[in-house]
Formats: C-alpha cells, structure tokens, sequence
C-alpha cells in the first residue's frame, strides 16, 4: 500500500535528495544527457533547492510502498489551478499504482484548494510519462522551453487536467 507523507524536515528533504538522485540517473540520463542531469539535481533537487521551494510555498511529499521510500511528488498552489512540479518513482517500483495513488492525493489536494485544473511540465522527449499523464486525464496544452542556466533549456510540454 501507498503512504503518502510531507515532507517537513531537513531529514526528510535529504532522503528526497537521495531518491532524485537515483530516478533521475536511471532515467533521464538517457533523455537530456549526464550534464543536464547533474547541473538539474543540484539546482532543482537538492536539500538547499528543496528549502528555498518550500519557504516559496511548495509542498513535498514522500511516497512510501511497505515501509520504503520509492518516490517523492511536490505541488505548489496557484491562482487557478493547482501546479504538480515534481511526480518521481523509483523505476523498481513503477507499475505498481504509485504513481497513480499520488495522481488521486494531488486531485483532492487541488479540490480541497477549490481549483478545478492541475497543470505539469514534462519533457517532450518523456514519451512513456506522457502517455502515462494521457491516459490519466491530462491533454498537452502547447510547448515551453525555458533557459535554466549554464547553457541548458528545458524542453517541455504543458499538460493540464480538469478536474
């Protein structure tokens, strides 16, 4: 069974740290490259960019299967709709319905905000997510390439769900 639990500590911000590390190695390394990959950790994902999203109002949440850390979600609240930054699990464990579990808790999350859409950036190359975040209910809304520094963009689409 799924757990789902916020992430409130330094402690806990460095075991999301330490699971990004192994989801992003094992599989975005083959779509954006090793240097993306470190340059993105260490901007996005350590326990320093995990701090500073939060104290901006992003929430972290750590997703347990049977006692194990498996993967991580944060979402942060906007004005008309409700923003799922991070949706992460450890490849072992995908297919399981984790993912699917945290897609449900984001859902309530967003209605018990009152906002009616979710929105996700996911990278065009991402194919296997995308098809994942159709089949859930959520349609490609238009492109968004972003400079993130150091000579790396993130090519994305946006997808939006309507609750």
């Amino acid at each position: 069974m799924t757990e789902i639990t916020l992430a409130t500590n330094t402690e806990d911000y460095k075991i999301i740290e330490d699971l990004a590390n192994i989801i992003w190695r094992e599989h975005y390394t083959a779509i954006i490259g090793k240097p993306q990959v470190d340059y993105m950790l260490d901007k996005f994902q350590s326990v320093e960019a995990i701090e500073g999203q939060i104290s901006e109002g992003y929430e972290y949440y750590l997703l347990s299967n049977e006692d194990i850390n498996v993967g991580y979600i944060s979402i942060n609240k906007e004005d008309d709709s409700l923003f799922l930054s991070k949706i992460y699990v450890v490849g072992e464990f995908r297919g399981r319905d984790i993912g699917k579990t945290a897609l449900i808790f984001v859902e309530d999350k967003a209605k018990a905000y009152n906002l009616n859409t979710i929105r996700l950036t996911v990278n065009i190359n991402n194919l296997n997510s995308i098809k994942a975040y159709e089949k859930l209910g959520f349609k490609k809304v238009g492109p968004i390439v972003i400079d993130i520094g150091n000579g790396f963009i993130m090519d994305d689409f946006e997808m939006v769900k309507e609750l």
